[in-house]
């Protein structure tokens, strides 16, 4: 129960600064969406640890386990362009179909690219460290 607690308080700490992010959109009339802005602030705010990430840890946790019910609404909202769906739902599959795959190909390509990035400044600081110990004279060498 205790836990439950410590999630239920930890979304509402997080909606309510999602209604803030919104209400300051529409205060200062910004051209970006509120839930964006949030995003953008939160991520701030958590790299310069003003706010601690155990603070929102178990609430952000369970809302993305719990994603999926949030899509429902608009799933079952498509409905009530059947008509459109049987006119130009291929067309709309398609440019799905097509944007999940240059979306999957472009993170593949993106973290294999980092991912030899960061292989080559370890290999690099090895080198860099047996290079450093081949030039120590014998009586500081580990052996």
């Amino acid at each position: 129960m205790k836990q439950t607690g410590k999630i239920v308080f930890q979304v509402l700490i997080l909606l309510l600064f999602a209604l803030l992010m919104n209400g300051m959109t529409n205060l200062l009339h910004l051209p970006i969406p509120g839930s964006i802005l949030g995003m953008v602030v939160l991520f701030i705010l958590l790299q310069t640890r003003i706010i601690k990430l155990s603070w929102i840890d178990a609430g952000a946790s369970w809302l993305l386990a719990e994603l999926l019910l949030f899509f429902i609404p608009s799933a079952v909202g498509v409905m009530n362009y059947f008509e459109m769906m049987k006119q130009d739902g291929l067309s709309i599959l398609l440019v799905i179909l097509i944007s999940t795959f240059l979306v999957m190909a472009v993170s593949g390509l993106v973290a294999s690219i980092m991912t030899k990035r960061k292989e080559k400044k370890q290999n690099d600081r090895i080198a860099l460290s047996r290079l450093h110990a081949s030039h120590l004279p014998a009586s500081q060498k580990n052996v």
